[in-house]
């Protein structure tokens, strides 16, 4: 049950409020002086970030992501153009591991108000395997070898450094409650940042958090009573979504949505879908099914689509984070057999 933690409480405590002195020096007037009327120019790093800027942010913000809808975030490359529009925001808000090529150029764009959503909350540690009920650490020992391998090639690889501060995983937007910790956070990091608005960033944030706490209830009761509780998914996203419901899940290859499985592995996967009665292979939006479909073709078993939610596009089963996510728990209820 002991589950290793990316930073102590302490050193959270410590980083939010020193980012949130920091973002005390910044004004109505900073953001009058980006060229947005009295909008404070926000820069957010992918979807997750954007939605809680725009919804807590409200009419007072003018948010702008680096990730364009279809882009997969790990692959992100930073524009000239976007990395002086960083420099010359009044606030950014952004998840550190996710897009290295983001985190570096932050840290050279001299802007002070930055707000880093992993100080928020608390990262845990999720190999291939994570249960619910054990925090993951049986899995780690019984299947973390492929997952380490193909965890290490992938961090220094493509830029999601989930190998950094000891394999931390970063997917904190997937479990509603990390979530709405991560909105409490960012609302107040905003009062601060624009105090002449504080009582509607209050408001938006209490009332954005009233809607995780129900999306959280859904999930809860949806899940409770399931014919199987594990699933397998080509990107090792779910691992807190799991955590939180008493889940299993079983990544492919790793956290690498693009990775081939080893036949070993496949065999694996066989082994375990026939023992805990699993029913479908989960890709996602953004990334190739390809090797959902090798893999399903392989063991008998169906595909289906759960989201991991780092960009909304056409192909999304919802406009928004909250909409994805109901149509995520009705997939997971589906494959799990839910009674």
């Amino acid at each position: 049950m002991n589950v290793r933690r990316l930073i102590p409480t302490t050193a959270v405590a410590g980083a939010v409020v020193l980012g949130l002195t920091a973002l005390s020096a910044c004004s109505t007037s900073d953001a009058a002086d980006g060229g947005n009327g009295d909008k404070l120019k926000v820069t957010a790093s992918f979807y997750p970030m954007q939605f809680l800027a725009e919804r807590i942010g409200g009419e007072h913000v003018a948010v702008t992501s680096l990730t364009k809808p279809g882009v997969e975030p790990h692959d992100l490359e930073l524009t000239p153009r976007q990395i002086g529009s960083i420099s010359e925001s009044d606030y950014v808000l952004y998840l550190k591991g996710i897009q290295s090529a983001v985190d570096d150029a932050i840290k050279q764009s001299g802007v002070k108000n930055t707000v880093d959503a992993a100080t928020l909350t608390t990262l845990e540690n999720h190999g291939a395997e994570v249960s619910g009920h054990d925090h993951g650490h049986e899995g780690e020992e019984e299947h973390g070898h492929e997952g380490e391998e193909a965890h290490e090639e992938h961090s220094e690889g493509d830029g999601h450094n989930h190998g950094e501060e000891g394999g931390a995983d970063p997917h904190i937007w997937l479990d509603p409650v990390k979530y709405a910790e991560v909105a409490k956070g960012v609302g107040k990091s905003l009062e601060k940042a624009d105090p002449d608005h504080a009582a509607d960033y209050k408001k938006n944030t209490e009332a954005l958090v009233g809607e995780l706490n129900k999306l959280n209830t859904a999930y809860e009761t949806g899940l409770k009573n399931t014919a199987t509780k594990t699933f397998i998914t080509t990107h090792s996203a779910f691992g807190y979504l799991a955590e939180r419901y008493g889940l299993t899940q079983q990544g492919i290859a790793g956290i690498d949505p693009e990775a081939e499985p080893t036949p070993a592995r496949i065999q694996e996967l066989h082994t375990i879908a026939e023992k805990e009665k699993a029913t479908t292979v989960f890709f996602e939006t953004l990334a190739s099914d390809k090797t959902a479909k090798t893999l399903a073709k392989d063991t008998g078993l169906k595909t289906g689509v759960l989201d991991p939610l780092e960009g909304i596009t056409e192909k999304s089963q919802g406009a928004d984070y909250i909409e994805v996510m109901e149509s995520n728990l009705t997939a997971l209820q589906k494959a799990l057999g839910a009674k």
